[in-house]
């Protein structure tokens, strides 16, 4: 405890910890990331399974929810990725999905945002970049290589281009992980700051109080916001994989 009462450690919440005691951590261990990535599983689960069942005329609250998340991100697909891609929908809806819910979940006071976690964004990032490239070249061969090689450049251009295209493509998987682990974990981590200074300053907590509340309806767009940053970059990869000549 500090000297002056006020104790915060916005970082603890990021903690990794076994569900069922101990302290060591393996590749095998039940831990709160397992727990929060499986119930945010369930949650996109039950909103489009639950959501849809009933498939009324007049639609319910879960149904109309479920209905224009589907089409949004149908359209997402056949505006940014083309009509070819409307065959990989399922696979975009799936990530979609499951980075919205874990975003939203971690927002439940006490939750874990496994989505503030770069070993959770980098392998969607990392599944992401291998199926695009693959795609790539099974569908195209040597000829994905034109994604590189700028035509429209000057010819003693090219290859520097073609060494900056390389660099960039293969930067694609770490910005793509860190821009949501980032946001993630600083937004929650100032809201705890601002929690913490709630608890230690008495008669005068309300001023914290109202910019949680503040924080909190901001890190509730945020969270959809990166779920769709997420996403569309996804259809912009994949865009390339389809259609890779410059």
């Amino acid at each position: 405890m500090a000297e002056n009462g006020i104790d915060i450690r916005p970082m603890d919440q990021f903690v990794v910890k076994p569900l069922f005691g101990g302290d060591v951590v393996n590749w095998y261990t039940p831990t709160n990331v397992t727990l929060w990535m499986a119930l945010a599983v369930l949650a996109a689960t039950a909103l489009m399974v639950y959501g849809s069942r009933g498939r009324a005329v007049i639609p319910s609250r879960a149904q109309s929810v479920a209905e224009m998340t589907y089409s949004f991100i149908y359209k997402m697909v056949q505006d940014v990725a083309g009509r070819d891609a409307v065959r990989f929908f399922p696979y975009i809806m799936t990530v979609f999905l499951f980075v919205m819910m874990a975003n939203l979940l971690g927002l439940i006071p006490f939750a874990f945002t496994t989505t503030s976690h770069i070993a959770v964004t980098a392998v969607l990032a990392l599944t992401v970049f291998i199926s695009v490239t693959a795609l790539g070249f099974i569908l195209h061969g040597t000829k994905f290589l034109k994604l590189f090689w700028v035509d429209s450049a000057p010819l003693p251009l090219r290859p520097v281009l073609a060494l900056i295209e390389l660099i960039s493509y293969f930067v694609r998987p770490v910005s793509h992980s860190i821009r949501l682990a980032g946001a993630m974990m600083a937004g929650h981590a100032v809201a705890k700051v601002f929690a913490g200074f709630a608890a230690a300053l008495g008669a005068a907590f309300f001023l914290p109080i109202l910019a949680v509340t503040a924080l909190y309806a901001l890190e509730l767009l945020v969270a959809v916001i990166q779920a769709y940053v997420f996403t569309i970059l996804t259809c912009v990869y994949l865009k390339d994989a389809l259609h890779p000549a410059h």
